[in-house]
């Protein structure tokens, strides 16, 4: 009888620690990744493009609520807020800065942190704005996107008849940005 009571314990034990088992490993798991959305942009400009930074995340498998948050600070054009959100983003141990609305996101970024990696968005030359080192090979923690199309595109062109030798011509056709005018 002795025998059996001590098994009815026993078992009672293994399924409490059963049923408490998920709670604590769920206790035990990292935080999700909190990505730190810097922009020189208002609240309602830059909703307007994230969508497609949504889709992207998506597509790598990040879901925003559920693996992964984001942090938005918004300078809502006035310019000498950026370094404070980009600090505030910093304290914040955000594991990624994107940064939007012009190159000064960017320097306001990289001004603020050497550890955070940093993707900008920037419609300028984020060489001659001191962004980056190099456009080939940016360095350090940030790295990023320029639209500045005219003084890229012979470099697009240099690459496209390095995959493909031998072409004569190349065509494009252009594709809605969805960018307003």
């Amino acid at each position: 009888m002795a025998i059996g009571i001590g098994r009815r314990h026993f078992i009672s034990a293994i399924g409490s620690a059963a049923a408490w088992w998920p709670l604590a490993a769920h206790a035990q798991q990292p935080a999700v990744p909190v990505i730190g959305i810097l922009s020189s942009l208002s609240s309602s400009n830059i909703t307007s493009r994230m969508p497609p930074f949504r889709q992207g995340l998506k597509e790598s498998g990040y879901t925003e609520g559920q693996n992964v948050a984001m942090e938005y600070r918004m300078a809502e054009g006035q310019y000498d807020r950026l370094p404070a959100l980009a600090a505030d983003l910093v304290d914040r141990k955000v594991a990624l800065i994107v940064a939007a609305g012009g190159a000064d996101p960017a320097k306001a970024a990289k001004a603020a942190t050497t550890t955070i990696p940093i993707v900008f968005v920037s419609a300028g030359d984020p060489f001659k704005a001191g962004i980056v080192t190099s456009l080939g090979r940016p360095a350090g923690n940030i790295t990023g996107v320029s639209l500045l199309v005219s003084a890229l595109e012979a470099k697009r062109l240099g690459l496209l008849h390095q995959i493909v030798p031998g072409t004569a011509s190349i065509a494009a056709e252009p594709k809605s940005c969805g960018c307003r005018s």
